[in-house]
């Protein structure tokens, strides 16, 4: 499965680019976090979300600095 790696910032361009990708028949979605997973980032999530459907997988890419305190945690 192809994975389209979302760099876009306004919700509705994500949407639009999501929806482009699914037609090419891509599946599952990245979305870079631009708002550092803040409010902009969550709403860019929903955005992908209800443009890819209940079948595909979308997903915020995890930031390097939350991973390190994650795994400083352990």
């Amino acid at each position: 499965m192809t994975t389209a790696y979302i760099t876009l910032v306004h919700p509705p361009d994500v949407a639009r680019e999501v929806e482009r990708q699914l037609a090419l028949g891509c599946r599952a979605f990245l979305l870079q976090p631009v708002a550092g997973g803040g409010m902009l980032d969550m709403e860019r999530l929903g955005a992908a979300r209800y443009a890819a459907g209940l079948h595909a997988m979308v997903e915020l890419e995890l930031l390097p600095e939350v991973s390190d305190v994650s795994a400083a945690a352990r």
